[in-house]
């Protein structure tokens, strides 16, 4: 059994202060129990849309923001997961990566994850900034028997994207997000993470952003689809217990994913 958090904020463009907020919610999650703390999506750098100010400031994985997040990990001996605004070669020098990475207690790079799908909806074109991730296999960490993927955002509506990390042997998906407000928005994120959770029989840690750049309501849903823990609209962290005999236990009951008949294929 692993105690897993999500810590919720609202990153903004002083990535100094970010730091600092996320250091604070994990040491809060770390002193409540969890092994395992989950940041929003852009937790680095968030301006109220997505432009030319998210590619000035990113940074590559040694930069001081992700040696910022490992100098946390290290400090408090736990996985801390966060969104990063990754920069690219001077050969590219109008797009950054939206990267997911996983730092280990010992503060190393255990896992990273590039957003595959990228915001063009509802209004927003983020690929005009944004260069998509490659699609490679899935990359996993463990902390006892229990095995966590990575995901961002809107590739929740994307269950493909789910289901091969669920391949690659995932039994918690760790999703970070900026959820942008709009009409039905949080009823959507709510009812695609508790999907994606029933139909892959696993738990789904969601941290989002909250106001003015998020929607919010971050959670924790387990196997048969159930709410275990969440926030609100308020900065903070909620926390719950996961396990690999649970997963193995839905599974037995509802063994969807023994009983399927497609498998997944890149386009």
């Amino acid at each position: 059994m692993v105690q897993v958090a999500v810590g919720q904020f609202a990153p903004g463009e002083d990535k100094e202060a970010n730091l600092a907020t996320a250091g604070r919610l994990v040491a809060e999650a770390v002193g409540g129990g969890a092994r395992v703390v989950l940041l929003p999506e852009y937790a680095m750098f968030t301006a109220a849309r997505v432009d030319h100010r998210f590619v000035d400031a990113a940074e590559p994985l040694d930069g001081p923001f992700v040696t910022g997040l490992s100098r946390i990990a290290n400090e408090h001996g736990a996985h801390v997961v966060a969104g990063v605004n990754e920069a690219q070669p001077p050969s590219d020098p109008d797009h950054f990566v939206n990267t997911l990475l996983a730092l280990g207690p010992d503060g190393a790079i255990v896992a990273s994850y590039r957003k595959l799908h990228l915001y063009d909806a509802f209004g927003v074109r983020e690929s005009e900034v944004v260069r998509p991730g490659e699609i490679e296999p899935p990359r996993t960490f463990s902390v006892e028997d229990v095995t966590f993927g990575l995901q961002t955002c809107y590739d929740l509506r994307f269950p493909e994207v789910t289901r091969r990390i669920v391949d690659a042997g995932a039994d918690v998906l760790l999703l970070g997000a900026e959820w942008v407000p709009g009409p039905l928005k949080e009823d959507h994120w709510v009812t695609l993470a508790r999907a994606r959770a029933i139909e892959n029989t696993i738990y789904i840690a969601a941290a989002g952003q909250n106001a003015p750049t998020g929607s919010g309501n971050s959670m924790i849903v387990d196997p048969m689809g159930t709410r275990i823990a969440g926030l609100g609209e308020e900065t903070g962290v909620a926390a719950a217990t996961v396990s690999g005999e649970r997963v193995a236990e839905v599974r037995t009951r509802n063994p969807a994913l023994r009983l399927r008949r497609f498998t997944v294929v890149p386009r």
